[in-house]
């Protein structure tokens, strides 16, 4: 009995099969053999020593005055044999071996040990993938399906990439390495699937606290992503270490870090910002690298007017307003972004009137020390549009060290 141990120890180190598992589908194979052969109305019962694999298989039967059926009765005389306290209608457990089964019953019996294996099989696969779920895994592309792509991600286990879920404009060849997000691992009739996608925006961030190391040790926090696969990304750091600098972290030296996540994206711009408790200054550096004059929060607490140098006007929105949509999207703020002149021009209580109804709106936030005051021949002419999209939900505001110290400096020099 020691080699089935040893045969089941190595099928569980090798497939990762439980070896109780397999003991468990002995035992019921047995016994659904015992009910081939000794009928359904016998009742068997089997064990198998989970140190040893000795196995015991007994067999009830009825102690009657005649027997009418040798398998599942016997006389008085043969139980008081093997103990002479039984009496009619006890019933007394036969020990039989696997020798007394007939061929069909073997063959069922062993059916049932196969279908075993390849279910604990299934599920030793379904639950390594499963505890990867929400994780980065590494595909090797096999083959075009359609317009999805299947890829390998061990020697047992495909799965479909979706068309939807690859960043466009990559090209993918048979043998290519490309990591992939696992969105969800969920069972189904056939066994269980493996969703995956590279446009998901946790492929940045698992990305990032694999490289960066202050990440996956807990001193430099990721607060959020907004993303727009295949083009640009932004991320939003914060320090929970004074002395580390978040930033200058994750874009490590001469942007080693941050260079070799864009290559495993294929070229994608990521823009890596400081988070900031306050709310106007994490929106300031959302829009980097536009400069910000003002960023005046509005009542509702989800939206904000900001205010940018008229030659600037055109880098805060961004190419067909990318730049300031990501920001919305990080930020959780509605941004609607004027230009000094356009703002000059404006009423404000008009706005928020017409914004926010009644509500009182709150002073502007000023940053005037990042941008020149003046740059000759560089004012922006186009017209500024409101490049605002809802994201997510709100990031909760922080508070920033820098302030508005000289906002008064700044005033007299406009005079």
């Amino acid at each position: 009995m020691q080699e089935i141990i040893e045969a089941l120890d190595q099928l569980e180190k090798e497939k990762g099969i439980s070896k109780d598992l397999i003991m468990e589908a002995i035992e019921k194979s047995l016994n659904s053999a015992c009910e081939k052969d000794f009928g359904k109305d016998t009742e068997c019962s089997v064990h198998m020593d989970r140190e040893t694999g000795e196995i015991k298989v007994f067999a009830k039967k009825l102690v009657v005055e005649e027997v009418y059926d040798s398998r599942s009765e016997m006389t008085l005389e043969e139980a008081r044999q093997i103990d002479p306290n039984y009496n009619l209608d006890d019933e007394v457990p036969i020990e039989i071996t696997t020798r007394d089964f007939g061929r069909i019953a073997a063959q069922k019996a062993r059916g049932i040990i196969v279908q075993a294996i390849k279910e604990g099989e299934r599920d030793a696969v379904y639950n390594h993938f499963a505890d990867k779920e929400h994780d980065i895994i590494t595909g090797v592309v096999q083959r075009w399906v359609g317009n999805n792509l299947s890829v390998s991600l061990d020697d047992r286990t495909d799965t479909i990439l979706n068309e939807k879920e690859m960043i466009p404009g990559e090209y993918y060849k048979r043998g290519d390495r490309i990591k992939l997000y696992i969105v969800e691992v969920k069972k189904n009739q056939k066994g269980f699937r493996i969703v995956v996608s590279r446009t998901h925006p946790d492929l940045v961030k698992r990305l990032f606290e694999r490289e960066v190391t202050e990440i996956a040790e807990g001193v430099v926090e990721i607060k959020s992503i907004s993303r727009e696969a295949g083009s640009r990304s932004k991320i939003a750091v914060w320090s929970n270490d004074e002395n580390v600098d978040a930033v200058g972290s994750c874009v490590g030296m001469n942007g080693a870090r941050v260079n070799a996540i864009v290559d495993d994206l294929y070229g994608e711009k990521i823009d890596i910002i400081e988070w900031d408790p306050d709310p106007a200054v994490f929106i300031e550096h959302a829009l980097s690298p536009s400069k910000v004059v003002s960023v005046t929060l509005g009542p509702d607490g989800k939206s904000a007017l900001v205010v940018v140098p008229d030659y600037q006007l055109s880098l805060a929105i961004g190419k067909e307003g990318q730049n300031a949509r990501l920001a919305a999207r990080l930020t959780g703020f509605k941004i609607d972004i004027k230009s000094e002149t356009q703002a000059a021009e404006m009423d404000m209580d008009a706005y928020y009137a017409e914004n926010y109804g009644d509500l009182e709106y709150e002073d502007e936030y000023y940053d005037e020390d990042e941008y020149p005051e003046e740059v000759d021949g560089e004012a922006a002419d186009e017209e500024a549009a409101p490049a605002a999209e809802e994201a997510g939900d709100p990031i909760e505001a922080d508070a920033a060290e820098e302030a508005v110290e000289e906002e008064a400096a700044t005033e007299e020099s406009d005079e």
